[in-house]
């Protein structure tokens, strides 16, 4: 059984990884991490992939189909099935994340900072702006980690889709937001990995030059995924974004 973080880069595209996540290259480039590349599910929009990812049911199967549908995902999660086995969960999420697991709907007062060992993700720092900084994000995961030790950490950042939406992927701004994603992996994931920690790390969906991903091109669903750490060996690569979830079970000793 591995501990795992699961580092999600909201919005990047597969082609922007394999151009700009240099640190990443460098780590698969010196064996220690594996590289494959996923196609999103339809659509690809964000909470009906992070349906998909957390528990691996396709939209069509969810009935979550569009970003405005606010309930709990309809089937046991990642975080949940951690939570029953009696494991310790932690997320550093957008805030749609403690409603698909927690509760729906959000309420800042009560959710932004959670500590609740009844709930599937007991211990969680979730945002609401899409401009929050990554940096923090970032901060705020390791925070979680150092603190509780938690067997399942979600990294979950936007900053890479909000340049996507605001410049499109074919701009400075969405290259450079790439970037920074990849020195802040560059300075915390060496960290995990010491710990002991199997490192996941991909998309929900990709973007395109319109600012947009929500059509069935390859720049809004082509998705990169990274495995890095003693945890995911002999682990064969996902070949589906629906195989996450269970990729990550099997790794906590949960399937």
């Amino acid at each position: 059984m591995a501990r795992v973080v699961f580092v999600l880069l909201d919005g990047l595209a597969a082609a922007t990884a394999r151009r700009c996540m240099s640190y990443m290259q460098s780590i698969e480039g010196a064996g220690k991490a594996r590289y494959t590349e996923l196609t999103g599910e339809l659509p690809p929009l964000s909470r009906p992939i992070y349906v998909t990812l957390l528990s691996g049911l396709r939209p069509a199967q969810s009935g979550i189909t569009h970003n405005d549908d606010s309930r709990p995902c309809p089937a046991p999660t990642i975080f949940s099935r951690a939570h029953d086995a009696g494991l310790t969960t932690a997320a550093a999420a957008y805030h749609w994340m403690s409603e698909l697991c927690n509760a729906a709907p959000f309420e800042p007062g009560r959710d932004r900072h959670t500590d609740n060992p009844a709930l599937p993700i007991a211990h969680g720092l979730f945002y609401r702006t899409d401009a929050y900084p990554d940096d923090e994000l970032f901060h705020d995961a390791v925070s979680l980690r150092r603190r509780h030790d938690p067997h399942l950490l979600l990294v979950h950042s936007m900053g890479i889709d909000n340049a996507g939406h605001l410049y499109g992927a074919n701009s400075r701004e969405y290259r450079d937001a790439a970037r920074r994603a990849d020195g802040l992996l560059a300075r915390w994931l060496p960290e995990w990995l010491t710990a002991g920690y199997a490192v996941l790390v991909t998309s929900d969906h990709g973007m395109d030059d319109d600012g947009s991903h929500n059509d069935v091109s390859e720049a809004a669903r082509r998705v990169p995924l990274w495995l890095a750490g003693d945890g995911w060996n002999n682990t064969p690569l996902p070949q589906d974004q629906t195989c996450i979830a269970e990729l990550v079970c099997t790794a906590l000793g949960l399937a």
